[in-house]
């Protein structure tokens, strides 16, 4: 891994979300209390899940720090594995205040005569949140991608829910101001959903990385390629790959001319080591030395 790369994705993502933070404080507080005095549940509901972007982003600056450290006796490893936890959490979080809710606008439909009609102010609010959380999302993702950061990518299109939860409440408040009052609690209910929904996705993700789930096909292949088209591989079986936060760790047999020597050998396999390294986001690649017969034309019998 590049030392000047990490420190650039570890910068980028302290100061990503940084503006998220400052974003989400500004939002909450003027949603919580539009919401509040304009009786728009929606609203309130679109406020709450802001809230909950300024504790994911707390534990994203949290991740992005201890993620960095290097490895050490107790983690031999390094501390990669400490985004992937950070993406767990931010699953449960958002499982939790989708389901959260999700109730909250179920106990409100059970009796529709006492919704009030929401006020026009809380539409005005409503289109701006829509567009400062689009921006940010669009910020985001692009500084996310940059550092090849799955946990900010996460964290990211968290913000893009907020941005499609802000469309949809806003939908529910021209609906309930045009005389249709059920609008705007189901407007909520929608928004728990969303929530609960990309709450789930992370969460499902986070937990199968932490339980060694192999990289995707397209990858693999990859990988197999640099290895099988290094000078002096004559074939590899065995290839095995995990994740390790957004790294990839690599093990892999090479067969090889049974006639080399260990230092012609060691040679092969450091090279197709260093072939993959070069192309791929891999941690380490671990290789054993298989001796095969190898006949006139180059190729095992």
């Amino acid at each position: 891994m590049d030392a000047r790369f990490e420190t650039k994705r570890q910068t980028a993502g302290h100061r990503s979300t940084l503006v998220s933070v400052a974003v989400n404080i500004v939002l909450t507080l003027i949603q919580i209390i539009v919401g509040v005095l304009a009786h728009s549940q929606a609203l309130i509901a679109d406020a709450i899940h802001s809230l909950s972007d300024l504790i994911s982003d707390a534990v994203v600056l949290v991740a992005n720090k201890q993620g960095q450290k290097a490895p050490d006796a107790d983690h031999p490893y390094g501390h990669l594995r400490f985004e992937t936890a950070a993406s767990l959490i931010l699953g449960a979080l958002l499982l939790t205040v989708g389901l959260g809710l999700l109730w909250a606008a179920f106990v409100k439909l059970q009796n529709p005569a006492a919704i009030p009609k929401v006020h026009a102010i809380a539409l005005i609010v409503a289109i701006v949140a829509l567009m400062s959380k689009e921006l940010l999302f669009r910020y985001m993702l692009q500084v996310a991608q940059g550092v090849r950061s799955s946990m900010l990518i996460a964290n990211a299109w968290h913000a893009r829910s907020d941005a499609a939860s802000s469309l949809v409440v806003a939908i529910g408040i021209i609906a309930n101001l045009a005389g249709f009052p059920m609008a705007d609690p189901l407007a909520a209910l929608i928004v728990g959903i969303m929530v609960a929904r990309i709450g789930w996705k992370f969460f499902f993700s986070a937990f199968n990385d932490l339980m060694d789930r192999a990289v995707d096909v397209e990858t693999e292949n990859r990988i197999r390629g640099h290895l099988a088209s290094t000078p002096g591989v004559q074939g590899i079986h065995g290839l095995k790959t995990r994740k390790m936060g957004d790294m990839i760790w690599v093990e892999v047999d090479l067969e090889m001319d049974a006639t080399l020597t260990i230092a012609q050998g060691h040679a092969i396999a450091e090279d197709a080591r260093n072939r993959v390294m070069q192309h791929e986001a891999v941690l380490d690649v671990t290789t054993h030395f298989d001796p095969v017969q190898v006949n006139r034309a180059g190729a095992p019998p």
